[in-house]
C-alpha cells in the first residue's frame, strides 16, 4: 500500500536565490593570478592576497567576479596601493581579513552565500570578515600615505642588498645564458601584464609594422601578445602564469630560475614536450628581460607595461623590485617606456571626420568633371567604353 507524502509546514527550505547576500560558486586559491585563470562571472573568488596591488584588482574585474572574500588584509598601511579600491568603484562586494579557516572548510566549487561579512556553507557559517567599504578604503589609504617614507627606506636597503648580490650579473653580464633568438642590432619589444598594456600595445601597432621588433612576452605578456595578434619570440619567466598555448606556441623559452639552480616553472615546460634555457637570477623576470635583451646587443628595448615608479614597485610586494631601479640604471637611454603612450597621444581627427572629408572630395570631384570641358570629353570616353563593354557581354550570350 502505498502511503502518501505528508507536508509538514515550516519545515520547507526556502531557494538559495531568496536568501540576502550574494550566492555563488567560489573559486578558492591562495595565489590571487592562478585563480583568475579558472574565476568566471558571477563566481565569488576567495584569496589569501596582502595589499591588493592594482594588477591583480583589475584580473578580478574583468573575470566578472561578484565578490572577493581576503583572508589577508587587503590594505596592510606599507603603502597605498588601490586594488581595492578598484574592486569597490567596479561593484565588487570585497570582505577582508577573513576567517583563515576557509581555506580548510570551503573547496573549490562549492555554492557558498556572503551577507554582511559572513561567509555561508550551506546554511552554516563558514567564516566572516569585515566588510570593506569606500569609506573604510579611504581611511586605510590615508593612513598608508603616512607611512610611505619607511617603505621608500626599506626600499633603498633592498637595492642596496641587490647590489651586493647581483653585480657580477648587473655590470658584467655574468650569468646571462646564451640564446638562438638574434637581438644584435634589431629592436626589442617586452611585454608585460601590468598596467594599461592593452592600450600601449594598440597605440604602438605603427611602430611595430615598421620596425617588426623582437618580441618578448614576459610570462602573462606572452599571452598579451598573442591576445593582440603578435606572435612573442621569446617567452621569459616562471611560468606560472602563461598559458600552455603561449608556451607552444613556437617561441624560445627562457626560465627564471632561484640563484641555486632551482626552476618550479622548467618541470611545467618539460611535461609539455619542450626546452627551455635557465636564467637563474634574483631580480624579477621583467628585469631579466631587459638584461638578457641589453646582454644580446639589441639596439633598443621598448617595455610595455613594466614597472616604473615607486608606487608599482611596491605594489608587487617583493624585496626583488629593487632589482628593477638599478636594471633601468644600467640600460639608460636605450630602453624607451611606452607607459602612457596611449594617453600621451591621440588623434584628434575622428573616423566621421575622415569619412565626411572623402565624401567631400569625391563630390567635388564629380562637379568638376561634369561642368569642365576636358572633363566632359573623359566621362564621354568612359561612357563610350562602358557601352562597349555591354556590347561585348551580351555577344557573349548572343
Amino acid at each position: 500500500m502505498k502511503v502518501p507524502s505528508v507536508k509538514v509546514p515550516g519545515l520547507r527550505r526556502r531557494k538559495v536565490n531568496d536568501l540576502p547576500g550574494v550566492t555563488a560558486v567560489a573559486r578558492i586559491d591562495r595565489r590571487t593570478k592562478r585563480l583568475t585563470k579558472r574565476l568566471k562571472a558571477g563566481e565569488i573568488a576567495i584569496i589569501d592576497h596582502v595589499d591588493v596591488d592594482r594588477v591583480s584588482a583589475e584580473a578580478l574585474v574583468a573575470c566578472g567576479a561578484a565578490a572577493v572574500v581576503n583572508v589577508a588584509s587587503s590594505i596592510s598601511g606599507r603603502y597605498p596601493n588601490l586594488g581595492p579600491q578598484i574592486l569597490l568603484e567596479a561593484g565588487v562586494a570585497l570582505v577582508d581579513n577573513a576567517s583563515p579557516e576557509l581555506f580548510d572548510v570551503v573547496r573549490d566549487g562549492d555554492l557558498v552565500r556572503v551577507h554582511d561579512g559572513v561567509v555561508y556553507l550551506g546554511e552554516e557559517p563558514a567564516g566572516k570578515g569585515e566588510i570593506g567599504t569606500t569609506d573604510s578604503v579611504e581611511a586605510a589609504m590615508t593612513e598608508a600615505r603616512a607611512g610611505l617614507s619607511v617603505q621608500i627606506e626599506a626600499f633603498t636597503v633592498n637595492t642596496m642588498e641587490y647590489v651586493r648580490r647581483e653585480r657580477d650579473l648587473l655590470i658584467d653580464g655574468v650569468g646571462v645564458p646564451d640564446i638562438e633568438t638574434v637581438m644584435d642590432g634589431r629592436h626589442v619589444l617586452i611585454v608585460v601584464r601590468g598596467y594599461h598594456y592593452k592600450e600601449d600595445l594598440a597605440a604602438l601597432r605603427p611602430y611595430i609594422r615598421e620596425y617588426r621588433p623582437i618580441m618578448v612576452g614576459v610570462d602573462g605578456g606572452a599571452d598579451a601578445l598573442l591576445e593582440a595578434g603578435y606572435k612573442p619570440d621569446v617567452i621569459v619567466g616562471d611560468f606560472d602564469s602563461v598559458t600552455d598555448r603561449a608556451i607552444t606556441c613556437g617561441a624560445e623559452l627562457v626560465v627564471h630560475a632561484y640563484r641555486d639552480g632551482r626552476a618550479p616553472g622548467l618541470e611545467r615546460v618539460h611535461k609539455l614536450g619542450h626546452d627551455a634555457v635557465l636564467f637563474p637570477a634574483a631580480a624579477t623576470s621583467e628585469d631579466i628581460a631587459m638584461l638578457l635583451a641589453d646582454e644580446k646587443s639589441a639596439s633598443l628595448i621598448v617595455a610595455v607595461g613594466t614597472h616604473a615608479t615607486l608606487i608599482e614597485f611596491l605594489d608587487k610586494g617583493r624585496a626583488g623590485m629593487a632589482s628593477t631601479f638599478l636594471t633601468r640604471l644600467r640600460l639608460g637611454s636605450k630602453l624607451i617606456d611606452a607607459k602612457g603612450v596611449s594617453r600621451l597621444y591621440r588623434s584628434r581627427i575622428s573616423t566621421a571626420s575622415l569619412l565626411l572629408l572623402v565624401a567631400t572630395t569625391l563630390v567635388t570631384i564629380g562637379v568638376v568633371l561634369f561642368v569642365a570641358p576636358v572633363g566632359k570629353i573623359w566621362l564621354d570616353g568612359l561612357q563610350d567604353t562602358w557601352n562597349g563593354f555591354i556590347f561585348w557581354v551580351v555577344g557573349l550570350f548572343s
